[in-house]
């Protein structure tokens, strides 16, 4: 049988093999929020370290994809997805037995390097091996899977905190690895651009740079205040080497990512469309889970528990996102559903410090479907944007839209939140000694560990007036989350076409046939 009539009868068992590899890389984005709480414990750990051991993974992740996906295409796809599993596993390994803070962001850095080459070659080799009319739906699966992860990770996480040590959230990828490597071999066929081009190493270079630089002074801004000259450097420096990337990718001979691409509106509105949700999406499960746990007092495991509407929702809402688009087009599918995305997140707001879970599980159950019926659809409008030779590539961008968007919520809101929180703790900790007033002020998990060891009522109001503070912080970062979807869906609505150009094209020349036939 040739290898191309076998490439296509297997698809199916392919796709499965990929999913599996999409699963870790989509666990451990939130697998880790659950652990905080426990690592904070662990390491002494502040709230920008914290933030650090998120964002560390999707800041490599993000600055690396174009490159890695540049990297499979040349290469070839199914050999970085393999290396790609070989050091996400490895470097897993390592992070579940880390001894400082330090190491731990630095494993998680390497693991962002694998994440690197296993997302953008799931996607495109999917491209490959499906065909137009079966492709969609491929995505949409593809999709599910990736919302699963995300949605799964912090419940089993708390699972695993709940019968065994912190490691255990990093220790799980290892056997998933090992199964995909082998799987993939057998299942998973190699594809690669038929021109050889060279790399462009100086735009990766300048590309993580600029990501880099901007989530770091983001991150360090409420510490160390908007002013600072250390953050507003990070800041300029992040818009400065954006436009120089931008420079030298609009003049290299063979760019990294060729900026024609952009002069699609399916390409760039698709990935504005799935980067704005995913600020949002990412946002909501940093503030969700330290919520859970320390307003509403759940334990590690409850919480990540209290994770799975978030996982049936998103699974669901991308399953279900190509029948929407069969129905209503991409463009009223997309942007209907950003708009629903927003909403879901104002009601939020009304969360309190006794909010039944019923209502909150409602809520984010809705707000996860609404996100699945984004992201495949986006992805699809992405990925037919881009010739097959360049489907590496195209899956690259469509991951940096979703990585960039995540790390920049978590910071973002993250940063929201904590600054609104230390000011509304001022108050509250005026009577405690300095040490302990400033650790309150930093973090609502410190100000808990803090009231345990307080006097009854001092211990109590302590709880309460930082349960109080957070619940009125993340209100503030939701209506922003909620705000910038709401702009991304009228973009979406205004300039996104209902269908890629090629099936009009094929509209357009079937309708001029059956008028030819009916004269």
């Amino acid at each position: 049988m040739p290898d191309s009539d076998r490439k296509y009868r297997r698809r199916w068992l392919t796709l499965a093999v990929l999913g599996l590899s999409l699963l870790i890389v989509g666990l451990d984005n939130t697998i880790l929020n659950v652990a905080l709480p426990s690592l904070q414990r662990e390491f002494n750990a502040s709230a920008s370290a914290l933030q650090w051991m998120v964002d560390s993974y999707v800041l490599v992740f993000a600055g690396m994809l174009l490159t890695m996906g540049a990297l499979g295409d040349r290469f070839g796809r199914a050999r970085a997805l393999t290396l790609g599993l070989l050091a996400f596993g490895g470097a897993s390994a390592v992070a579940a037995f880390s001894t400082s803070e330090f190491q731990l962001i630095a494993a998680r850095a390497v693991m962002g390097v694998g994440g690197a080459l296993i997302m953008p070659a799931t996607l495109s080799i999917i491209t490959d091996v499906f065909p137009r009319e079966e492709r969609g739906r491929a995505i949409a699966i593809w999709a599910a899977i990736a919302g699963l992860g995300i949605g799964v990770g912090p419940m089993v996480g708390g699972v695993l905190l709940e019968n065994f040590w912190w490691g255990s959230v990093f220790l799980v990828n290892v056997p998933i690895v090992i199964l995909a490597v082998v799987a993939g071999f057998f299942l998973v066929p190699n594809s690669k651009d038929p021109a050889k081009r060279s790399l462009d190493l100086v735009g990766a270079v300048l590309s993580t740079a600029s990501i880099s630089a901007l989530v770091y002074g983001i991150i360090e801004a409420p510490g160390r205040g908007w002013l600072d000259g250390l953050v507003d450097f990070a800041i300029v420096g992040s818009v400065v080497l954006g436009v120089v990337f931008l420079l030298w990718e609009r003049r290299h001979d063979t760019p990294m990512l060729p900026l024609s691409f952009f002069r699609n509106p399916r390409f760039s509105l698709g990935a504005v469309a799935i980067s704005l949700s995913f600020f949002a999406l990412f946002g909501v499960i940093f503030a969700y889970t330290q919520y859970l746990q320390f307003v509403l007092g759940y334990s590690a495991l409850g919480a990540g528990i209290r994770t799975a509407p978030m996982a049936v929702g998103m699974a669901l809402g991308a399953g279900f996102s190509h029948k929407v688009v069969a129905r209503f087009g991409a463009t009223r599918a997309v942007s209907g559903a950003m708009l629903l995305l927003a909403t879901v997140l104002v009601s939020m707001t009304w969360w309190s410090t006794t909010t039944g879970f019923w209502f909150v599980g409602g809520a984010l159950a809705l707000a996860a479907f609404f996100m699945g019926n984004v992201m495949a659809p986006s992805t699809d409008s992405v990925m037919g944007a881009v010739p097959l030779a360049k489907a590496g590539v195209g899956s690259a961008m469509n991951d940096v839209a979703r990585m960039v968007g995540g790390a920049l919520g978590v910071a973002v809101l993250g940063s929201a939140i904590n600054s609104t929180y230390s000011a509304g703790m001022a108050s509250a900790v005026s009577g405690l000694p300095a040490p302990a007033a400033s650790a309150a002020r930093d973090s609502v998990g410190a100000a808990t560990q803090i009231a345990a060891s307080l006097p009854g009522t001092t211990g109590d109001a302590l709880v309460h007036a930082a349960g109080t503070a957070f619940v009125d912080a993340m209100g503030i970062a939701l209506l922003v989350g909620a705000g910038i979807v709401a702009i991304g869906a009228v973009l979406v609505a205004k300039f996104l076409p209902a269908v890629h150009r090629k099936e009009v094209g094929e509209r357009i020349a079937a309708l001029e046939q059956a008028t030819c036939i009916e004269s």
